[in-house]
C-alpha cells in the first residue's frame, strides 16, 4: 500500500518484498579497472584469478554475484572505483566460472534511476552467457502487474531475479587453439563480393547432410556439407542475422512463440548460447571460432550483423537485464521525461552512443569480434540511429567519427542499414565514404519493373549502373550500393511473386505486423496453385529478378534460400517463426525446376566472377573514350536507338543496357590495363514478346546469347549468335544476355 501511495504522490515508490540475503566472504583484491569485463589471469605472483571491472557510473555500490554448479550464490563487494569502474580481482575465479552483478543506488524513475540490487545483471562485456532469458515478472525491476499499469513502472519490485536469468561465464581468452593460429583471411574486395544473408539456425536445421546434433548450431554452418552449398553457388561472404546473446520478448513468450530473428540484442560480446553444439559455460566461443576458420579456408567471409542501436530492455515497462540496472541514465537515451525512453528504434528504447561509455562498448566489442573472433565486417541495424549526435541524424556524429579513425574498424567491411524510424532517419546514400549502405531504392525500382509498375526506366537505369545519383560523391564508389531485391524482413523472392498481400496470421497479431508495401505480383493466383502456366511464370520471375541482381553494379546481396525457392508461405514478417516456415528445405533442390533455379544463380554469379566489366570499380562516365564513339555504357531501345531524354520519361517495359569492356578504369595488380568482353543486357517486363533490333557498329559486329531466362533449362540458351542490326524477338517477361563480338 506504501509503494502504491508514494507512486501516487510522485514520490520513490516503496520496496514490494524486500528480502536480501547476507553475502558470504570472498576474497577481493583490487585488480584494475581496465579491460573491462572478466578477465582471467595469472598474476606475477603467480596467483591465479579473475578481474572483474564494471563501468556504473551512478552507481553507490556494485556486488560481484558468483554461482557454483547448483545455483548458489556468493557474494562480493567490489569497492575500488576508478573513473566510474568498480573493479576487483577474485583469486582463484577460474574459467567456466558463472557471474553476474548487483548494483546499487537510488530507485527514482521520474529521473531516470532504475538502481534495484534485487535484479541479477548481465556483464555487458560478458564473453559467453550460459541460460536463457524467461521473463517472469521476477525480473523486472518495477513490479509488472501492478493494478495502475500507469504507474507500474515506478513501483520497485525487489523480488530476487537470479533464478531466473542467465549468467555471464568467464572465458579463457588466451586459451591456445591450433586450428585458429592459421586462420586467413579471404580480404576479397567490395567489388568482388557477393554476399548471402544467412540464418545460423535456419539454414542448418533440416539440412540432410549435416549430422542430427550438429544442425541449428555454429558447428553446423562449418560442417562441410553446408559449406560445400555456398562454395557451389560461388558466393564471397556470408553475413549472419544477429549472433550476438539476444532475449526473446515477453509479448512472445506468453503466445509460445521465440523470437528467430535475433534483433534483440542484451550480450554484445557473447556468441548467442543456443547456436551451440558444444556447451554453454565457454565452449560457444571456440565453436564460433573454428566456425569463423572453417569459412575462411573456404574463401568465404563472415559478416556480422549486429544490432547496437537498442537492446532488449525495451522501454520503461520492459524488464531489468543489464544496462537499465547498471546505469539507466548513463546508457540510454531518455525523453525530457526522464521516465521515458527516446525510441528512434521502434523496440521502446535507444542506445545513448554519444555517451563515452557507450561509444566504448559498442567499439570494444566490434573490435574484439575483429581481433579475437575473427570476423570480417559488419552490417549495423538501423545505423541512422547510431549516427545521431543529440537528436539529429548527423554524418559527423562521434560514433561514425570514431569508426573512422579506428585502425581496426576502419579496414573491416562496414554495411548501413541507412535509415531509423525517427524523424529524418531515412539516410540512404548520406553515410560517408567508409561505407556502403543497403540500398532499398534498388530494391524498389526492381520489383516495380519486374511487376509492370514503373512509370518510365529513369530510376532503373540508375540502379542497374550502380546508383551514381546517390553515390558518386566524396571519393565513394559503385560499391558503395549493396543492392538487393529481398532481405530477412519481407517477403522470400518466391513469395514476391506468389502472393500480393502478407500472411503472417501464424505470428498471432491479427496480420497487422509486417509491411503492406511489398510491391509484389502472385503471377495470377494467390499463394500456392496447382495452374502449371502461373507456376511457370513464377518461375521465370525468379529468373529475371536474379539475374537483373547479378548482372547490376554494385555489391549484390542474397538471401538464403532465395536460389531454391523457398517460402514462407506468404508470411512478410517471420520475426518469431522459429520452424518450418523460417528454416531452408533442402528437398527442394530434389525438385527439377528449383534445381534449375539454382543451377542458373550459381552460373550468373560465376559468369560475374569472370567478368570485370560486370564489377566494376569505378562509376560509368557514359562518355566515348575513341575516336569511333564508343562509350563505357549506353542505353538502348528496342529500336536500336540509343535513348534520348524523350525515352527516359516515356512509359516502357524494354531497356537495353550495353557494358563495353574496352573502357573498364583501373589496373590489375600488375599495373596492365584491365580489358574484358562487352555485354548487351536486354530486359523485357512486358507481358508480349517485343522485337528487339540489335544495336550495329561501332557497338557490335556480331551477338552470342549467353542468358537467356525465357528457357528453363539454360544448357539451351548459350550459343546462338545473331549479326548486328538483326530484329530479334525478346519473349515475354525476359532477360537476354548477349556477349559482343
Amino acid at each position: 500500500m506504501a509503494a502504491a501511495v508514494a507512486a501516487e504522490e510522485g514520490r520513490p515508490a516503496a520496496v514490494v518484498n524486500g528480502a536480501r540475503r547476507k553475502a558470504p566472504a570472498v576474497p577481493v583484491w583490487p585488480g584494475t579497472p581496465v579491460p573491462l569485463g572478466a578477465r582471467y589471469r595469472v598474476g606475477p605472483d603467480g596467483v591465479a584469478g579473475t578481474n572483474f571491472a564494471l563501468w556504473a557510473g551512478g552507481a553507490e555500490a556494485v556486488e560481484l554475484c558468483l554461482f557454483d554448479e547448483q545455483g548458489k550464490e556468493t557474494r562480493a563487494k567490489l569497492t575500488e572505483l576508478t573513473h566510474e569502474i568498480w573493479h576487483g580481482f577474485v583469486p582463484g575465479v577460474m574459467p567456466g566460472q558463472r557471474y553476474g552483478y548487483r548494483v546499487h543506488g537510488r530507485w527514482d524513475p521520474w529521473t531516470g534511476g532504475r538502481w534495484n540490487p534485487a535484479k541479477l545483471l548481465l556483464d555487458p562485456y560478458a564473453r559467453a552467457v550460459d541460460g536463457d532469458f524467461s521473463l517472469p515478472p521476477e525480473v523486472y525491476g518495477h513490479v509488472r502487474d501492478w493494478p495502475q499499469q500507469h504507474v507500474a513502472d515506478t513501483v520497485r519490485d525487489d523480488r530476487d531475479s537470479a533464478p531466473y536469468v542467465p549468467k555471464g561465464v568467464v572465458v579463457h581468452d588466451d586459451a591456445p587453439d591450433d586450428e585458429w593460429m592459421d586462420d586467413r583471411r579471404p580480404k576479397t574486395p567490395w567489388a568482388d563480393s557477393v554476399i548471402y544473408e544467412v540464418h545460423v539456425r535456419g539454414f542448418t536445421k533440416l539440412h540432410p547432410g549435416i549430422p542430427a546434433e550438429l544442425r541449428g548450431t555454429y558447428a553446423g554452418l562449418a560442417h562441410p556439407a553446408a559449406i560445400e552449398h555456398l562454395v557451389k553457388l560461388g558466393v564471397t561472404a556470408v553475413e549472419l542475422l544477429p549472433v550476438h546473446q539476444f532475449a526473446h520478448e515477453d509479448h512472445l513468450l506468453r503466445k509460445g512463440l521465440r523470437n528467430y530473428w535475433g534483433y534483440n540484442s542484451i550480450g554484445y560480446f557473447a556468441p548467442h548460447a543456443a547456436y551451440a553444439a558444444s556447451g554453454t559455460t565457454g565452449q560457444q566461443v571456440g565453436e564460433f571460432k573454428r566456425m569463423v576458420h572453417a569459412l575462411h579456408a573456404a574463401g568465404i567471409e563472415v559478416i556480422l550483423d549486429v544490432v547496437y542501436n537498442h537492446t532488449a530492455e525495451a522501454g520503461e515497462l520492459g524488464p531489468t537485464l543489464s544496462l537499465k540496472g547498471i546505469d539507466n541514465r548513463g546508457y540510454y537515451r531518455l525523453q525530457s521525461d526522464a521516465r521515458r525512453y527516446a525510441d528512434y528504434t521502434g523496440c521502446g528504447n535507444t542506445l545513448h552512443v554519444v555517451q563515452p561509455h557507450v561509444l566504448r562498448l559498442i567499439t570494444d566489442s566490434l573490435r574484439y569480434w575483429v581481433t579475437e573472433m575473427g570476423v570480417d565486417g559488419f552490417r549495423f541495424d538501423l545505423a541512422a540511429a547510431l549516427a545521431r549526435s543529440m537528436h539529429d541524424v548527423d554524418m559527423l556524429s562521434p560514433f561514425l567519427a570514431v569508426i573512422a579513425q579506428d585502425p581496426v574498424l576502419r579496414r573491416v567491411k562496414l554495411i548501413a542499414e541507412p535509415w531509423d524510424v525517427g524523424s529524418g532517419g531515412y539516410q540512404v546514400g548520406a553515410f560517408p565514404p567508409l561505407w556502403t549502405e543497403w540500398n532499398d531504392r534498388y530494391r524498389n525500382a526492381v520489383r516495380d519493373f519486374w511487376r509492370g509498375a514503373l512509370p518510365d526506366v529513369r530510376d532503373l537505369g540508375y540502379r542497374l549502373s550502380g546508383s551514381s545519383d546517390l553515390y558518386a560523391w566524396g571519393g565513394r564508389r559503385p560499391y558503395a550500393s549493396v543492392n538487393f531485391v529481398t532481405a530477412h524482413d519481407g517477403f522470400t523472392l518466391r513469395d514476391m511473386v506468389s502472393y500480393e498481400r502478407k500472411h503472417n496470421e501464424a505470428n498471432g497479431e491479427g496480420n497487422r505486423d509486417g509491411s503492406d508495401d511489398n510491391r509484389a505480383w502472385n503471377c495470377g493466383a494467390e499463394g500456392e496453385t496447382g495452374d502449371e502456366r502461373v507456376r511457370a511464370l513464377r518461375r521465370r520471375q525468379l529468373r529475371n529478378l536474379l539475374t537483373t541482381l547479378l548482372l547490376s553494379t554494385g555489391v549484390p546481396m542474397l538471401v538464403a534460400g532465395d536460389e531454391l525457392g523457398r517460402t514462407q508461405r506468404g508470411n512478410n514478417n517471420a520475426y518469431c517463426q522459429d520452424n518450418e516456415i523460417s528454416w531452408l528445405d533442402w528437398g527442394l533442390l530434389e525438385e527439377p525446376g528449383w534445381k534449375a533455379l539454382f543451377d542458373l544463380t550459381s552460373r550468373l554469379i560465376e559468369l560475374r566472377h569472370r567478368h570485370p566489366v560486370l564489377r566494376r570499380r569505378a562509376f560509368f562516365s557514359g562518355r566515348a573514350h575513341s575516336a569511333d564513339g564508343l562509350r563505357d555504357l549506353a542505353w538502348f531501345t528496342a529500336r536500336g536507338t540509343e535513348m534520348t531524354e524523350r525515352d527516359w520519361y516515356a512509359p516502357a517495359a524494354t531497356l537495353g543496357m550495353y557494358l563495353s569492356g574496352r573502357d573498364i578504369p583501373g589496373r590489375d595488380e600488375r599495373g596492365a590495363p584491365i580489358v574484358d568482353d562487352s555485354f548487351l543486357a536486354v530486359l523485357h517486363a512486358g507481358d508480349r514478346p517485343v522485337s528487339f533490333v540489335l544495336p550495329g557498329p561501332p557497338w557490335a559486329e556480331r551477338y552470342e546469347v549467353v542468358v537467356d531466362t525465357s528457357r528453363e533449362d539454360q544448357q539451351e540458351a548459350p550459343g546462338t549468335e545473331h549479326r548486328a542490326g538483326a530484329a530479334i524477338t525478346v519473349p515475354a517477361r525476359a532477360v537476354l544476355l548477349l556477349r559482343v563480338d
